[in-house]
């Protein structure tokens, strides 16, 4: 991922991160009591762009995720009770990982890595996908995985979102769009060796990263400032409701826990935060709130913080992050796009 869109709308995306960014606390420690699930950070030191996460099948309280960009065939395996990392898995048999943006695992028990990311947005003409199963014990290992091919019928695009329907195994790609992007459904079984065509079905927001409920029921799709939960059936998008995603410094990935009772928000950076939220109807979640964040790493979407209604301190404050923060975050824009220009 990495650049934010440039131009008038651009920049008022970039003074709404930079504000997101300043406010943003301190990340929320690991539970007291050690159960798996809850707010956790990453400590591996390596992992300083997590773009992705999907909850192990195998492996309760542990969460898959990877860097963005060209880090390499990596995929971390991280325990959500200490925040370290369990096993690091090197993909054998695949090309050089351009921009890995989602991952997500298949009612087969497979792990879909998603190459997907197009900083420039149309610039390949195709992307890729990536799949192993996921091993039985958690070490460190080298894995055979197959690569798939993937174009989009309606021609290249940028994309951050994969999920893989946990009861169909259908494989799903939303593609992002400041102005509002596409769900894509693949083809019933992906094919190796051959172009799998990815179809628009429906229309998203603004997305970074998405992911279906265990029971396939649900789609939760998110952004850098918000979230959506849509009723999903037949292979179609149905009524949606907002769900509280926290403030996170670059919101970048979603998932739901492996009893679907909550939605595991993480972003990247050194040292990112992973924070747990309540899903409605998603069991008692050990006696917190619904549709809040169980952790303190800042408040959710929409909740602006600072002072006493009507102390003018909270605004004033605000105002001026939104200055400072904006010029940092242009100052760094401009680098990055320097860099993803360098690339192409």
């Amino acid at each position: 991922m990495r650049l934010y869109p440039t131009g008038p709308a651009g920049t008022r995306a970039a003074a709404l991160a930079a504000a997101v960014l300043l406010f943003a606390g301190a990340g929320p420690a690991v539970a007291d009591d050690g159960r798996p699930d809850r707010d956790f950070t990453i400590e591996d030191p390596r992992i300083t762009e997590s773009s992705g996460l999907a909850a192990s099948r195998a492996h309760p309280g542990v969460y898959w995720t990877h860097n963005d960009s060209d880090d390499g065939p990596y995929v971390f395996a991280v325990d959500s009770r200490t925040g370290k990392t369990l096993a690091t898995i090197t993909m054998r048999g695949v090309g050089e990982p351009r921009d890995v943006e989602g991952i997500s695992i298949g009612p087969d028990g497979d792990i879909y890595v998603g190459d997907i990311g197009d900083n420039l947005d149309g610039t390949w003409s195709h992307v890729w996908i990536y799949r192993f199963p996921e091993p039985k014990q958690l070490r460190d290992a080298t894995v055979d995985a197959v690569q798939y091919d993937v174009k989009y019928a309606d021609g290249a695009r940028n994309a951050e979102a994969l999920m893989v329907h946990p009861k169909t195994g259908r494989v799903y790609i939303a593609s992002k769009n400041e102005d509002g992007g596409g769900l894509y459904e693949g083809p019933a079984k992906l094919t190796a060796g051959s172009v799998n065509t990815f179809r628009r079905v429906g229309e998203v927001p603004w997305v970074t990263d998405g992911a279906f409920s265990p029971d396939g029921k649900r789609l939760v799709l998110r952004s850098y400032f918000s979230a959506r939960e849509y009723a999903f059936e037949n292979g179609r998008l149905g009524e949606d409701r907002s769900v509280a995603a926290p403030f996170q410094r670059q919101a970048e990935s979603v998932t739901y826990t492996a009893d679907g009772s909550a939605l595991m928000f993480g972003s990247e950076g050194a040292q990112s935060d992973v924070v747990r939220v309540e899903v409605e109807g998603g069991g008692s979640g050990g006696g917190q709130e619904q549709g809040k964040p169980s952790g303190s790493a800042g408040g959710e979407a929409g909740d602006q913080g600072g002072g006493e209604e009507g102390d003018g301190k909270g605004g004033a404050g605000l105002g001026a992050a939104i200055v400072v923060g904006a010029g940092v975050l242009w100052f760094a824009l401009r680098r990055k796009r320097g860099q993803g220009e360098g690339r192409g």
